[in-house]
């Protein structure tokens, strides 16, 4: 195992024929942190370690890449690129859901078993961004978190503003929302590949339920941010007090500590 996931153990998970390794840390309820491209890095095991601190259960699916490899632009082109021709992945029809995200809810299903307490958390990145709205499908899942969410890419207007989910999953999302179950979304406002468009979208459908954070990547903005900036828990992030990115990630732990450790 890579240096980068010391502390985590590894397992498997099979659902409908599909074997695949997962890397777990902490104790208590489960929070699914699903990789952005190109796999579970350091920074992404970073945040797991994170989730753990807290009192969770950090449960790190490997869907692509080699986990604990450092990132680079050619290793993030060669899983985006697999990406695109996987049927695993909607990476350009529109109203269509993943077809991954069914193991992805029968994993939090297993999950909520294993781990116990009131449901389970779960986080997308970049390319599995919106994953987290699919999976919220599943009554386990109390906590979703969408940061970033890239998928379809934003080839037009329509695929900007498309949320990467069928029609009657997002009817299901609604009555979930409608009952309780808040949205938490996370982008930098520069971002191309994650449109503004996108998250306008998710106010008009689901209202006050969806939580936006959205930090200034303009040009002069206060905190020196990049206007590439993207990936707001991981590779971009500046873990200092006061910094927005230290602030959005305090308000993801937050979620989880609400919904998942009422008790603290």
């Amino acid at each position: 195992m890579s240096d980068a996931l010391d502390g985590f153990t590894e397992d498997a998970f099979t659902d409908d024929g599909k074997t695949r390794r997962l890397f777990r840390r902490g104790d208590g309820p489960a929070v699914i942190v699903i990789s952005e491209a190109p796999g579970i890095t350091p920074s992404v095991a970073g945040f797991g370690r994170r989730v753990a601190e807290i009192g969770c259960t950090a449960v790190l699916p490997s869907l692509f890449g080699t986990p604990g490899k450092e990132v680079s632009a050619g290793y993030a082109a060669s899983t985006i690129g697999w990406a695109c021709v996987s049927k695993e992945f909607s990476t350009f029809a529109l109203r269509k859901t993943s077809p991954i995200t069914d193991w992805l809810r029968a994993l939090a299903r297993q999950e909520h078993e294993r781990c116990g307490g009131p449901g389970v958390g779960v986080v997308g990145m970049c390319l599995t961004g919106g994953f987290a709205l699919a999976v919220m499908v599943e009554d386990a899942v109390l906590a979703p978190v969408l940061s970033q969410p890239s998928l379809p890419f934003a080839l037009s207007g329509r695929h900007k503003s498309d949320l990467g989910i069928s029609d009657r999953d997002l009817a299901r999302v609604k009555e979930r929302t409608a009952a309780g179950i808040e949205v938490l979304g996370l982008r930098f406002t520069n971002d191309r590949l994650c449109p503004g468009a996108r998250f306008d979208r998710l106010r008009d459908e689901l209202g006050d339920a969806f939580v936006s954070v959205e930090i200034d990547s303009s040009s002069g903005n206060p905190h020196g941010i990049g206007s590439t900036a993207h990936s707001v828990l991981t590779e971009h992030l500046v873990d200092e007090p006061g910094h927005p990115t230290r602030e959005a990630l305090d308000q993801v732990l937050e979620l989880f500590r609400t919904r998942l450790l009422p008790s603290t």
